[in-house]
């Protein structure tokens, strides 16, 4: 037991509690809310015993509008940050109704201000977990508010941390947004969703499960069942990420003797149904669960058809003596299984159809999807994945699509739905380079198609090229930084090419190289440390240092971001980036992201105009089988804000 003063720190805080609600009621003045808040929620032990679903209820009834009054006439202090993110992140997972009021009365507009300009650890992980709430318990109409807030940008930050308890409940709220089927393709957008599996591949959930005290106790069955959705989502990472709680909560309850919580909230079928699925990240999470409560684990769907325990028995020898493997199932049509297979009932075949879609739609091309064709599908309308097999076992990637017809969609892509064919086509117009995501373009044009001219070389003028800013980083001290400009200048308008590997350990990727030739512009984030490897480094070995010289020799417009830095004697630095230090640098307030996003916007915006003005003679590349590009979707389109005034320093 903790005690505080000769007291139970729960009664310490529990008393405390009900005078800040008493002078919720009674309209005292600010100061005695504040003293009464702080001393109550700055006792980590006692802030889960304090915001009781009994409290949370009298605080939503009672003193909704103090709180977020409160919070917004001190947005500057630090400790009031910590108690109000607290009490909203409490009262995000009340009810649809609470969420709404919330909402209407700015309170997300709190958490979304300090998830730009927190700092500290601790009001982050509030923050993270406010959305994460908001996100599960806020239903359709709020996740819709979240989406017009750019909460899914605003996520990328957060998911971007190096706390992982921050990590993880950004991901979990950007799992939840996209779950939702109205917003998948604003979400996809953000780049958010990027960061889903990076981290659930990183994670061990028996070790998370102990890296937090906030953990250690588990969620309840309210919270775990709003969770449950996910496991049904089309797409990957809400299944992943569901799954991945549901085996670390599964090791809290096997600890705890509460086993039956899974059965009680219905959550033991859904994830049996993940763990036979071909989403190989969250049937293997799911299986762990399983096995952790003390269910059996059902036979994972392989290509193996015969294994299916998706149904249809008595097909299996039939299958198995056709010798119909993983690459055949994918291609059946109603005639083979007619024809081949001896389905003669049409009602069986609309049935196996119907399941045999859901695979597809549920499947993981990666390996064989270089260029991300699935995840363009799925961005525009998940039902459209059903193709992408299909369209890839044809020679069919981004590129090649962008020059086909109404025709060879229908013919040689096996695309009979008219409307699927228009929506396809409706979009070819905005299928550029730049929507790649991590992924490598090195598909050969098949012959008797035009080779594509990206019009993007060393030679070209910068306005010609796809994209329009690459940021580079030092990983140790300034990727929270570098998240935060991308989102800024994402909202603006730009594309952001965010190198997101982290790890990498020191080898140098060579597609990085392309993509700093393919901007137009080069973003330097100059942290404290952020030259101190460059520092006489002739061979050129560090990656910071190769990206410098390779934005100087491109002719980028380059535009350093100064933040707690100092520049070092120009001696120290390689002969071959000095050309760094001609170059005006906005210097990074914090506090004031707005005016030096606006500075930064005003440089990158005359740097276009200038290099628009040269008139070198073009220059195509075309990219090869051994060309690559990689994490090009980051980006996403919004109106951009005008300019405003602040001091520049210049070196």
């Amino acid at each position: 037991m903790l005690f505080w003063g000769g007291r139970l720190v729960s009664d310490v805080a529990g008393s405390q509690f009900d005078s800040t609600v008493n002078c919720l009621l009674s309209n005292r003045f600010w100061r005695c809310v504040t003293t009464s808040i702080n001393s109550c929620f700055l006792i980590p032990p006692a802030f889960k015993q304090v915001m009781s679903t009994r409290n949370r209820e009298r605080v939503a009834r009672y003193g909704l509008e103090v709180v977020v009054q409160m919070a917004k006439n001190n947005v500057g202090d630090q400790q009031m940050a910590l108690a109000i993110t607290g009490i909203l992140e409490n009262l995000f997972k009340l009810s649809e109704e609470t969420c709404t009021k919330v909402i209407n009365l700015g309170g997300l507009d709190v958490i979304l201000r300090w998830c730009r300009c927190g700092t500290d650890y601790h009001i982050l992980r509030r923050c993270a977990k406010a959305l994460a709430n908001l996100s599960l318990f806020g239903g359709a109409e709020n996740q819709e508010v979240m989406a017009k807030h750019n909460v899914p940008e605003w996520l990328f930050p957060l998911a971007f941390s190096d706390d992982n308890s921050v990590r993880y409940y950004a991901c979990l709220a950007v799992s939840a947004l996209v779950a939702n089927k109205e917003l998948e393709a604003s979400v996809i957008k953000s780049g958010t969703l990027d960061l889903v599996l990076p981290f659930i591949n990183s994670t061990r959930p028996s070790l998370f499960a102990q890296s937090d005290i906030t953990h250690k106790q588990g969620r309840d069955k309210i919270w775990l069942k709003h969770l449950i959705p996910l496991l049904f989502s089309r797409r990957q990472e809400p299944q992943a990420l569901a799954a991945f709680h549901f085996a670390m909560e599964a090791i809290i309850k096997a600890e705890q003797g509460r086993q039956e919580i899974f059965h009680e909230i219905d959550a033991v079928e859904p994830l049996k149904k993940i763990a036979s699925s071909p989403n190989t990240v969250a049937s293997k999470l799911a299986a762990e669960a399983l096995k952790v409560i003390g269910e059996k684990i059902p036979h994972k769907l392989s290509q193996q058809v015969p294994l299916w325990t998706i149904g249809f028995p008595e097909f299996v020898e039939s299958f198995k003596s056709s010798q119909v493997d993983g690459d055949l199932l994918l291609i059946l049509t109603q005639e083979d299984l007619a024809d081949g297979l001896g389905m003669t009932s049409s009602i069986v075949r609309k049935r196996f159809i119907r399941e045999l879609k859901s695979l597809k739609i549920t499947a993981d091309y990666s390996a064989s999807d270089p260029t991300g064709l699935d995840k363009w599908l799925m961005g525009l309308c998940p039902e459209l994945s059903q193709y992408t097999y299909f369209m890839l076992r044809q020679g069919v990637d981004k590129f090649v699509l962008k020059t086909l017809s109404d025709q060879e969609l229908r013919e040689e892509c096996g695309i009979t739905n008219s409307i699927h064919r228009r929506r396809i086509m409706q979009q070819l117009g905005d299928l550029n380079v730049n929507d790649m995501n991590g992924i490598s373009v090195a598909t050969p044009v098949p012959p008797g198609l035009p080779i594509l001219d990206f019009n993007a070389s060393v030679g070209n003028p910068a306005s010609m090229r796809p994209i329009d800013v690459f940021i580079c980083y030092r990983r140790s001290s300034g990727s929270q930084l570098a998240s935060l400009l991308k989102v800024h200048l994402q909202l603006r308008g730009f594309s952001v090419f965010l190198d997101i590997d982290r790890l990498r350990a020191g080898k140098f990727d060579e597609n990085l190289l392309l993509s700093i030739q393919m901007s137009q512009h080069f973003v330097l984030i100059l942290t404290h440390d952020a030259l101190d490897r460059c520092l006489e480094d002739d061979g050129q070995e560090d990656w910071v240092h190769k990206e410098i010289v390779a934005a100087l020799e491109c002719n980028c417009n380059i535009v350093p971001i100064i933040d707690c830095f100092e520049w070092p004697s120009i001696e120290r630095l390689p002969e071959d980036m000095r050309g760094i230090v001609r170059f005006n640098c906005v210097r990074w307030v914090h506090e004031y992201q707005d005016a030096c996003v606006d500075k930064l916007e005003t440089f990158l915006r005359r740097g276009r105009r200038r290099t628009s003005q040269q008139s070198p003679q073009p220059s195509s590349v075309h990219l090869s089988s051994e060309g690559h590009l990689a994490d090009l979707t980051l980006r996403s389109q919004s109106s951009h804000s005008s300019a405003s005034i602040l001091d520049v320093f210049t070196p």
